[in-house]
Order: C-alpha cells, then structure tokens, then sequence
C-alpha cells in the first residue's frame, strides 16, 4: 500500500508500546465515573434494542451466574446490564474486532477516529478498501475498527450491510455532523468489556459455554416475511431458514 493509498491512517503498528498500554489505563482510571450513564452502542445496528430497555428489563432476571450474548450486534442490552462476567458471541468478524479493540487498544483507536472526515469522496475512499483484499489484510485491526465505526456513522441511515463479497455497501449519508469519535462513550465502553470474553463465531458457540443459572439472551435477525420486507444481511452468508431451524435445535439443547 503506497503513502496515497493510506490516506489519513496513522501509522499504527501490530507492537504497541507499553507506554501507549500506561497511558489507556490511566485514561480509563480518570474517566470511571462516566461509567454509570454510559456507555450507550458505539454503532447504529439494525434491529437494536437500546430504545426498549427499559420495557425489556422487566423481563430480564434479577440475579444470573453470567451473562451470554450470541447475536451481540449493537450490544445495547450488554451495556445496559454492565454484568459482573459476560461472553458475547457474533459471526460478524469486522463487528466483533471493533469490540476487540474498544476493549484492548481503546486510546489508540480514539486517536484514529479523529484523523477521519466527513467528506464523501474521502468516505468513498475508505469504503473501497475492503476491494482490494490483498491489500486490506494488511490493515492492523485498529485501523479495520477505525473504518467500521467511521463508515457506520457517516453511511446513509447507520446501516451496516455488506454484499455477497462481504464488502461494505451503503452508500454516503450526508450527515452534517457525525459523531464518529464518541470519545467518553468508548472509554466507557471499554470499562465495561474489561470483564468480557469476545468471541468471533456462531450463536451455536453459546453452547459450549453455557451453565447453570447463566442468563443467555437471544437476538436474532427476524425470519423474513418476504423479499423487500426483510433484512437479514449483516454478514455475506446471511440468515435464513435453515439458520432459523439451527437456532431452533440450540434452544432445545439449552432447555
């Protein structure tokens, strides 16, 4: 990838210095008491249930082993019950990187997001960047993250969808002023995934975890009622049917 094509990256190499580390946890420290309104989704998820929770939380029990979330999305509910032990589980890879990252290299991630702008041929050029895969592995997993949440705050109606190549499509949404650098939202978040294992997989992942008196919460896309009425591709495999009876047997092997 030459200089050009790096457009405003910084340079953010895989060896990340022990004093970039001492200074996250410094940050973190200064900023915990933000803690207790925050944090809130740091992406716009389609089906996200952050305007519900307070409907939703009268149904959720009052005391679990641990928490378990196998369609995490926006994790909306995550945030909202801060649980003392969670594993959350999604197979959207460039999702479940971003929460790597908040969780591991959140300062470093920050600082990224702020060199970003709000320009359309500057998105287009971001957005492009998972085309050319040769050179899109080489991207470190800050800058992928960066790109995620830069691109979801600045497409067209926050939606995250991909084609069936698994590349971003959406196109740009003209916002005046996007919020793509939620600074104190993502320290928060970064708290509250302290106590987190993330795992890149299946929902079926949950099984192999699940305990007595664990609390595992289910959101799955919704079976579509027909063919423009639906939205099912958050990743390029997207969910149908037959996920839909998987899904099935899973909760049959939990009750």
């Amino acid at each position: 990838m030459s200089e050009k094509e790096k457009l405003v990256f910084k340079d953010v190499t895989q060896d990340f210095s022990k004093e970039t580390s001492k200074h996250t946890v410094i940050l973190k420290k200064q900023n915990r008491n933000i803690i207790n309104n925050l944090p809130h989704p740091f992406l716009k998820w389609a089906g996200g249930k952050r305007q519900l929770i307070s409907q939703m939380n009268k149904y959720f029990p009052k005391n679990f082993n641990k928490y378990i979330e196998p369609f995490l999305g926006g994790g909306a509910v995550l945030f909202y019950l801060k649980p003392d032990f969670s594993i959350i589980i999604d197979i959207n890879k460039d999702l479940i990187n971003c929460y790597k990252v908040i969780k591991n290299n959140v300062k470093d991630l920050i600082d990224l997001l702020k060199t970003h702008k709000n320009e359309k041929n500057y998105y287009y050029k971001i957005r492009a960047l998972d085309r050319d895969q040769e050179k899109f592995i080489k991207l470190s997993n800050i800058e992928k993250a960066s790109r995620i949440i830069y691109l979801n705050r600045c497409c067209y109606n926050g939606l995250y969808r991909v084609n069936s190549k698994g590349q971003f499509n959406v196109p740009f949404g003209k916002y005046k002023n996007p919020n793509f650098c939620d600074e104190e939202n993502l320290i928060a978040a970064s708290m509250v995934l302290e106590n987190v294992k993330i795992i890149h997989g299946s929902f079926d992942t949950c099984l192999d975890y699940a305990e007595k008196d664990d609390f595992i919460y289910f959101d799955p896309p919704y079976y579509p009622i027909s063919k423009t009425s639906s939205f099912t591709s958050y990743t390029k495999e997207n969910f149908g049917e037959e996920s839909q009876k998987k899904l099935f047997d899973v909760f049959k092997k939990l009750d």
